[in-house]
Formats: structure tokens, C-alpha cells, sequence
């Protein structure tokens, strides 16, 4: 099953090195003499430089902020003694599932009255917004499970409440962090909708570019399957980095 979903994948990869001529040959032949030319034609119409810095800054930007508001948010919504902390934490996670384009407009108009509408800044605000409030439900879950015998130890050894919370309670969790940094990277980085509306041509991320390929007559396969390695590669080495660690945090968490 999972080769087979991944056949499309496979043809969009392979059309990058195609010769034109080789595209659309029937029946399709997976024997042709590579080329560099789509690369090529990428490179020389589109600033790839600026595209990767945009898309880096944004989904980094994302990641930190969200981290930064989420986590603590999370951890005090699981220490919380009242009744409705749990349902807090569910309705944040109710405003991650709010469709993206229902609060388009919204969100147009208030990054154009603060000033920010056509930077990247507008998008990693919005970004943040909308993963802190997940992270806050994951890290409230992860938290949760967590024995309070940890923090009032360190509590015992002179520890502020903060200390116990950044020096016992976060590194045994750093594995629902390194989880919920992984989920954010991947929805900033692949969105689309917020970064086409509210960036403009100089701080337009690689998801948007992607839409240059589709004319009003054709779509330029070539030039998207080439733009494709580029959107696609190093998010995939940057999640592999981060799986690594997840795993290591879970195995010590076993141990």
C-alpha cells in the first residue's frame, strides 16, 4: 500500500531529471538519460536563495514562538487544580482545527492595520497563534502524565517554582517537546494559504512558488518537480534530525 501511495511521489521526482521530450511518452519508460535542465530553468527564473531564507525564517519563527507560549502553558493548565483546566485544554485544541480559510479575511485585515501585511512577520504571528494552542494541548497531556513527586523534590531543594518547572518537570518531557516542535515545523512549513495572501514577492515562501509552475494553459511539470526537491529536502533532513532526538527522549523516558 505504502509503495503504491508513493508512485506519484516517485513520478514527480523522476520528472525533475526528464528530458522534455521524455515527460509524457506512452507508455511512460523509466530509462532516460538524466538532465539538470529543469534545475536549470528553476534557478534562473526564480530566486531559490530568497525562497529557502523565507520559508526557514518563518517555520523557525513558528517553532520558537509557539514553544515559548505553549509549554508553560501547558504545564500550568496540567498543575491547575481547577475543574475546567481540561476543558481548556481541549478548546485550544479546537482552535488548531478552525479551517485556515475561515479566518482568512480576519486575519488580512488586522496584519494590514498593525502594519504588517506583506512580511513574513504577519505569517509567523498567525503561525504561532494557531500552534501554541496546540502545543499547549500536547504538552498538557505530556505534563499530566508526569509524577508531581518530580517538581515537589525539587521544590524540597530550594527550587522556585520556575526552577522546578525548567529544571525537573521540562527535561522529563523533552521528548512531548521535541514532538510538538516537529508537528509546528511541518504546518508552518508547509502552509500555503496565510503566505500567499499576506507576504508579498520578496518574502513569499517555497510553498508559494510552487504555485509559478501552473499557467492558465499547462502546467510546467519540470520547473514543479525541481521546485519539489527543493520544498521537500530539507524539511525531511530537519525532520529526521528531530525524530532522532524524539526517539532518544522516549527510550531514556523508558529507562
Amino acid at each position: 500500500m505504502t509503495a503504491f501511495f508513493l508512485l506519484p511521489f516517485l513520478w514527480l521526482a523522476t520528472t525533475a531529471y526528464k528530458p522534455s521530450r521524455d515527460m509524457f511518452s506512452v507508455p511512460p519508460t523509466l530509462l532516460f538519460q538524466p538532465t539538470l535542465e529543469q534545475f536549470g530553468t528553476v534557478l534562473r527564473l526564480f530566486d531559490v536563495r530568497s525562497l529557502l531564507s523565507s520559508s526557514l525564517l518563518i517555520a523557525a519563527g513558528s517553532v520558537g514562538l509557539s514553544l515559548l507560549l505553549g509549554v508553560p502553558a501547558g504545564y500550568a493548565l496540567a498543575r491547575s487544580s481547577s475543574r475546567y483546566a481540561t476543558a481548556a485544554a481541549y478548546f485550544f485544541m479546537a482552535l488548531r482545527m478552525v479551517p485556515a480559510v475561515a479566518a482568512l479575511i480576519p486575519f488580512y485585515l488586522m496584519m494590514r492595520d498593525v502594519g504588517l501585511l506583506g512580511s513574513w512577520v504577519s505569517v509567523v504571528l498567525i503561525n504561532s497563534m494557531l500552534n501554541s494552542a496546540f502545543v499547549t494541548w500536547m504538552m498538557f497531556l505530556y505534563f499530566r502524565g508526569l509524577p508531581k513527586e518530580l517538581e515537589e523534590a525539587a521544590l524540597t531543594d530550594g527550587c522556585t517554582m520556575f526552577g522546578a518547572f525548567w529544571l525537573a518537570g521540562l527535561p522529563a518531557v523533552r521528548s512531548g517537546v521535541v514532538a510538538s516542535a516537529l508537528f509546528c515545523l511541518i504546518f508552518s512549513w508547509n502552509d500555503f494559504l496565510y503566505p500567499m495572501f499576506l507576504t508579498r514577492l520578496s518574502s513569499k515562501p517555497l510553498s508559494v512558488a510552487l504555485l509559478a509552475a501552473f499557467g492558465t494553459k499547462d502546467i510546467t511539470w519540470g520547473a514543479l518537480g525541481a521546485l519539489a526537491h527543493f520544498s521537500t529536502i530539507p524539511i525531511v533532513l530537519i525532520v529526521l534530525v528531530l525524530n532522532r532526538y524524539f526517539v532518544q527522549g522516549l527510550t531514556k523516558g523508558i529507562h
